[in-house]
């Protein structure tokens, strides 16, 4: 029997509307604006009291009390009745779990990532651009006592990251000159680089060798060595890497841990049915 369109397949297909491009002020809805502020704001604190997260998102106590309670209904966030403060809850990283799911690299980097640790005896990382800066997704840590630690969900400055400088290292020039711009060069060692030219010099070798080093210019003591992955169309999408004191990567094993950080990448890359740029 013929089937009738009535449009009804279209509608139900829909999964935005006509006008979805149209970001103006009449399809935001302020309220959740604000509530998303305070969401991002706590999560950028890590932790704060009802006073603080309101002077940090600038907004009445009364209102973010009101959306905090709300979220907390949902466990978004918790509150610790001890010392006053509110804190993300579970709920949030059920959320971004989820989001971890949308793609095959965490599945895929997380066995590479236990290789790269035995190999090398520190701790492997995975991350990805986000923002401007580096997200990190997944982490697998040495058995040292004294270690890199990236918990999942940690933003690092590109600048001043194994992986951020091995992503900027893989963009146009242009583009990664806008990007870090855009940022900033903080200065957080006496290593980190903050001229622009120190930068793309660092980020020309960094292409030359195939692979980037943070040489304690985010935090004294350690040292970073990390490569890029490459998705379907040859573009980099995320970075692997190995991290620990500089005392266990002195410059003559460098090298040696670079060609395996490199390995690594290629197979995640190929685990992801990528391939790196030509």
């Amino acid at each position: 029997m013929a089937q009738i369109d009535d449009g009804s397949a279209e509608r139900r297909a829909r999964g935005r509307p006509r006008d979805w491009n149209d970001k103006t002020d009449q399809n935001r809805i302020k309220s959740l604006d604000r509530a998303m502020e305070v969401l991002e704001t706590l999560s950028r604190l890590g932790g704060a009291t009802l006073t603080d997260l309101s002077a940090a998102c600038d907004q009445a106590p009364a209102s973010v009390y009101r959306v905090l309670v709300t979220l907390e209904s949902r466990g978004i966030v918790d509150f610790d009745a001890g010392f006053q403060t509110w804190h993300i809850g579970a709920g949030a990283f059920l959320i971004g779990s989820r989001f971890l799911r949308r793609t095959s690299l965490l599945e895929r980097a997380r066995p590479v990532l236990r290789s790269l640790m035995a190999a090398t005896g520190e701790t492997a990382n995975l991350g990805v651009r986000r923002d401007g800066q580096v997200l990190f997704l997944s982490q697998v840590e040495t058995h040292e006592s004294i270690r890199a630690f990236f918990p999942p969900g940690t933003m690092s400055p590109m600048h001043a990251s194994g992986i951020g400088k091995a992503l900027l290292a893989q963009m146009p020039v242009e583009e990664a000159a806008r990007v870090t711009a855009a940022e900033g060069l903080t200065r957080f060692t006496h290593h980190t680089l903050t001229r622009p030219d120190a930068l793309s010099a660092d980020l020309a070798m960094t292409r030359r060798r195939g692979y980037a080093i943070d040489n304690e210019e985010k935090t004294l003591g350690m040292r970073c060595i990390a490569a890029p992955i490459f998705d379907v169309h040859g573009e980099a999408v995320a970075g692997i890497s190995v991290s620990g004191p500089s005392a266990r990567i002195p410059d003559e094993i460098i090298p040696e841990i670079g060609a395996k950080v490199i390995e690594a990448a290629k197979e995640v890359t190929k685990g992801i049915g990528g391939q790196p740029a030509g």
